[in-house]
């Protein structure tokens, strides 16, 4: 009869819980859950801050983020997975990643929205394959309650990106340096 200790149980229980971690996705319903996520966000977001369905109404298109989570201790790193809209449905799932270095401490959660405001952005971003956010993004990070700025709703920017929810405890939040890319969830 082989003993097992207490120490290896807790090794195997462990291990088996990393592996169920590790779903492929195949046969899941992760796409479903993400476009209820979408959803979710979205609603959310033009409840919040009205004038955002001024930039919906003129966007080619919109990536939607419901969740990115960030956290840093010298190191740090972001990622979120999310949809594209087109015409309000969905085309394509994206992930979004980031690692920075640096003097940093803290995690938070946010969502954010990316709106194509031109089909030459939209098509740039949709023929990339891993699309960095980085000068060609005009920032719109409403506070509590706040409207967007008319700048912003009259910008000529080709995207123009809105970050909301924050939860938890980091300084600032922006996209600079984040790399979208295609999944299949």
């Amino acid at each position: 009869m082989t003993k097992i200790s207490r120490r290896g149980f807790t090794l195997a229980l462990g291990a088996t819980g990393l592996l169920a971690a590790c779903n492929n996705g195949v046969g899941s319903n992760g796409a479903a859950r993400i476009d209820a996520r979408v959803d979710t966000t979205l609603n959310m977001l033009y409840a919040q801050y009205p004038g955002t369905t001024q930039l919906r109404d003129k966007a080619a298109g919109i990536l939607v983020m419901p969740l990115v989570t960030e956290a840093g201790l010298g190191f740090g790193g972001a990622y979120g997975r999310g949809a594209l809209r087109v015409g309000g449905g969905t085309v394509d799932y994206y992930s979004v990643a980031r690692a920075s270095g640096g003097i940093q401490i803290g995690a938070q959660q946010y969502a954010h929205v990316l709106f194509f405001m031109t089909q030459e952005a939209l098509m740039g971003f949709r023929r990339s394959p891993g699309w960095s956010a980085g000068a060609n993004v005009e920032y719109a990070i409403p506070e509590g309650g706040e409207t967007l700025a008319a700048e912003t709703l009259t910008s000529t920017a080709p995207v123009i990106a809105v970050i909301f929810g924050q939860a938890g405890f980091r300084i600032g939040a922006t996209l600079e340096g984040s790399k979208y890319t295609r999944i299949i969830p």
